[in-house]
């Protein structure tokens, strides 16, 4: 899909209802993520993270979508796919900032060049303990990227008719830091197997989409 086209549809996103975790679960990889989550809230110990699921013009003016491959590292999200953005920082005025900030720094997009267009759902990521606030955004300017060499490893880039395509949904046998061996739903981007929080946050983008492309 052309940009322009792109953007004169999603402009509409700020008057649609979230589909929420009911799209999210669709790709939870473990049944008791609900209540890691009531237990996280009840105890209050959960970190605060901002990223942005940001869209924007190919240098042909298709519609693409950015993520991240972390680099390797002594961590649960090590060489795992992701949006870019990180962690609250005392200087973050907001999620929305920290979401703007971390996607300036790890890839390079100018953050007074992205238009913040919805606050989506949060997600909880029991490995890390961190309640993650996804924003999706548009820049109408093709990005020079410019990648944090210390964090990411690689900019992947999705085409929006790629992500779109309902074929990218499968399952994988996946031992995690908190079951062994058990299938979890995943989606095949560009080759790379995206599953866990991240592709919660890509579901309920999808669904979104579906309501206004």
């Amino acid at each position: 899909m052309e940009f322009k086209e792109f953007e004169n549809k999603i402009v509409k996103i700020a008057k649609l209802k979230l589909p929420g975790e009911s799209a999210q679960f669709k790709m939870a990889p473990i049944e008791r993520l609900a209540e890691l989550k009531r237990i996280a809230i009840e105890k209050q110990t959960a970190r605060k993270a901002g990223v942005l699921a940001l869209f924007y013009p190919s240098e042909t003016n298709q519609t693409m979508l950015a993520l991240i491959l972390r680099k390797t590292y002594k961590g649960v999200h090590s060489a795992q796919i992701g949006f870019p953005g990180g962690k609250y920082e005392n200087e973050d005025t907001s999620l929305k900032e920290t979401a703007l900030r971390e996607t300036e720094e790890e890839i390079g997009v100018i953050r007074n060049t992205v238009s913040v267009l919805k606050k989506l759902t949060e997600v909880y990521i029991p490995p890390s303990n961190f309640f993650v606030q996804p924003y999706l955004g548009i820049t109408k300017i093709t990005p020079k990227f410019i990648l944090q060499e210390e964090e990411v490893e690689a900019l992947i880039e999705i085409p929006l008719v790629h992500f779109m395509d309902d074929t990218i949904k499968t399952y994988q046998n996946l031992t995690t830091s908190y079951a062994k061996n058990i299938e979890v739903p995943a989606f095949m981007l560009n080759d790379h197997l995206v599953w866990g929080a991240t592709a919660m946050m890509l579901s309920e983008v999808r669904e979104i989409l579906k309501e206004l492309l």
